[in-house]
């Protein structure tokens, strides 16, 4: 038995968790936040047995789609300024899914 951790968009969670809930996961949800916008993540718990990984893995594709990238305009410190920062151009990567597989030593559901 496996522990997966799955971090996706809030705009990508209802989906996720409607898919994988349909084939019989058993999901627990965390509302978080954190990466490189500081915008709102889920975090799903769920622990699938070994031969379940990909096709969960493939369910969390099919509802996250890829990374995209895209061009934000990051605020930059510039202590020779009048203002004291400045914005550059970014390109980051956003979207799809990040998932963490661990082992369970043990399980038990009562």
């Amino acid at each position: 038995m496996k522990l997966m951790y799955i971090i996706v968009r809030q705009d990508n969670e209802s989906d996720v968790v409607n898919a994988l809930i349909k084939e019989n996961f058993m999901i627990t949800k965390l509302a978080t936040s954190g990466g490189f916008l500081r915008k709102g993540n889920t975090t799903l718990f769920s622990c699938v047995e070994d031969k379940e990984i990909d096709k969960a893995i493939n369910i969390i594709k099919n509802e996250c789609g890829e990374r995209q990238k895209i061009q934000v305009e990051m605020p930059i410190n510039l202590p020779s300024t009048a203002i004291n920062y400045t914005t550059v151009p970014t390109t980051i990567e956003i979207g799809g899914a990040t998932i963490i597989v661990t082992d369970v030593c043990r399980f038990e559901k009562f």
